[in-house]
């Protein structure tokens, strides 16, 4: 059985840890002694060295340099940044708002060739329209208790959306029955968002299914992924954001996307489930 996302995040971290343990072991230092030449109660040291604690940049580069091993600083600099961000909470990324988040994704849509989307909740983020995302995002910071910039977000979320436009990307999205359903806003926005699923239909770049209620189920109802590319997988869970980058993990959600994919409608099946959705708005 794999390893949770979590654990693996965890996993990653003692790696650091232990690499500091070996660097500091090398120098031929004792942990008190790197606590005094850091300027550090010893106390810190032991918690680095258990992953207790996240080192900082700045921690890893003193740990380096008292241990006569500036060479290692940058990879493992690195190494604790990619720990870091595997499993990070909603309430930690969105702790001044959500329109930030929204940026700092915006260079790996950039980079990537081939978006791998799986929605079984909302409408995926690249096809929402500013009213959506908008009644979506302010849900989501009164409920987490963050600042609400919904507006700016949505404005930010559009803007970072503009690849679906762009020739060199291409799409596979899917979303359960159920979100075309969901009431994520007052009747003009759902109207206004399925309308756009419908004009999203004809993007030569795109290829958008929906899976029916009636659908024989090859695998269940999982949690909101993003595949980008072989090299990334995002999932969203109620508490917290998880980025894999471990081939085995990336594996099991591309074997799942696969099975879903093959659950779908598309094309004028797709369309007559968009059109029974509005006509539920009326």
């Amino acid at each position: 059985m794999n390893a949770s996302p979590s654990s693996s995040a965890q996993a990653a971290r003692e790696a650091v840890a232990a690499r500091l343990v070996d660097i500091r072991k090398t120098a031929g230092l004792k942990a008190h002694e790197v606590a005094a030449r850091c300027g550090w109660h010893k106390s810190k040291v032991s918690r680095l060295e258990n992953a207790h604690t996240p080192p900082s940049d700045d921690d890893i580069r003193k740990w380096c340099q008292v241990c006569d091993a500036l060479q290692h600083a940058p990879d493992l600099i690195a190494a604790s940044r990619n720990a870091d961000q595997m499993y990070v909470e909603w309430k930690r990324i969105h702790r001044t708002g959500i329109r930030r988040r929204q940026e700092v994704d915006v260079p790996l849509y950039d980079r990537t060739s081939l978006f791998r989307v799986y929605c079984s909740n909302v409408v995926p983020g690249l096809l929402q329209t500013h009213g959506y995302a908008e009644a979506l995002l302010s849900t989501i910071s009164q409920f987490q208790g963050t600042p609400n910039d919904a507006a700016d977000a949505a404005t930010a979320r559009l803007a970072r959306s503009h690849v679906i436009h762009e020739g060199r990307h291409r799409f596979v999205l899917l979303v359960e029955e159920t979100t075309l359903r969901y009431r994520i806003g007052p009747p003009a926005v759902m109207a206004g968002q399925l309308g756009y699923l419908l004009e999203v239909l004809s993007l030569p770049s795109v290829a958008f299914g929906v899976i029916p209620f009636t659908a024989q189920r090859r695998i269940w109802p999982v949690e909101t992924f993003m595949i980008f590319d072989d090299d990334r997988v995002q999932v969203e869970t109620l508490s917290a954001e998880i980025n894999i980058t471990s081939p085995g993990e990336i594996d099991v959600y591309v074997k799942a996307f696969a099975r879903l994919q093959r659950m779908a409608v598309y094309g004028t099946k797709a369309q007559s489930l968009i059109t029974a959705a509005i006509d539920t708005l009326r």
